[in-house]
C-alpha cells in the first residue's frame, strides 16, 4: 500500500510515499486533464486524448502503456486496460470518494482519501500492477475528485 500526499498546501501535485519514503511524483496540469508521473527519474505522460474524447492515456517514450475509457458521463467509472489486463474503476457509492478497482467483477484494490477532509490518499492496489499503471489509476481518481469538487463549488 502506498500513500499520496499533496506537495504543499496549494499544490496540485502529489508526492507518492512508501514507508514514508518518496518513490514518485504526480504533477497535474492546471489547465486540462493531463499530467506527468515521475518514477525513479523516468517520466510518464498522462492525458486525455482530445477535448470531447472519453479516452485517457498513460504514455512513455511514445508508447502507450495503459488506456482508460469513460463509458458514461453519468457514472464515476473507467474501464482500464493495461496490456492484456482489463479492470473497472468505479466509485464505491454516489456519496463517497472511495474508488474500487475490480478485475472480472472481483474487487482487487481501492483508492480513497485518508479522511473526509483531506487530499491525502491511500493507493491500495496490487503490486502485480506496475507502479506507473497504479499511479495512472490514481490520476484517474484525482480527475473524478476534481470534477466532483468543481461541480460542488459551482
Amino acid at each position: 500500500m502506498i500513500r499520496a500526499v499533496p506537495k504543499s498546501w496549494f499544490s496540485s501535485g502529489y508526492r507518492v510515499l512508501e514507508d514514508n519514503t518518496t518513490i514518485a511524483m504526480v504533477d497535474l496540469s492546471r489547465w486540462r486533464e493531463a499530467g506527468v508521473l515521475t518514477i525513479n527519474g523516468s517520466t510518464y505522460r498522462v492525458y486525455r486524448k482530445g477535448l470531447m474524447s472519453g479516452l485517457f492515456l498513460l504514455e512513455s517514450g511514445g508508447s502507450i502503456l495503459a488506456r482508460a475509457q469513460k463509458p458514461s458521463a453519468l457514472y464515476r467509472s473507467f474501464l482500464v486496460e493495461d496490456g492484456g489486463n482489463q479492470y473497472k474503476l468505479e466509485a464505491e457509492s454516489a456519496l463517497y470518494r472511495k474508488f474500487i478497482l475490480t478485475q472480472k467483477e472481483n474487487p482487487i484494490g481501492s483508492v480513497y482519501p485518508e479522511s473526509a477532509f483531506t487530499n491525502k490518499a491511500v493507493i491500495d492496489l496490487p503490486e502485480a500492477i506496475s507502479l506507473p499503471v497504479r499511479l495512472f489509476i490514481f490520476w484517474l481518481v484525482i480527475i473524478l475528485w476534481n470534477r466532483g469538487s468543481d461541480a460542488a463549488s459551482s
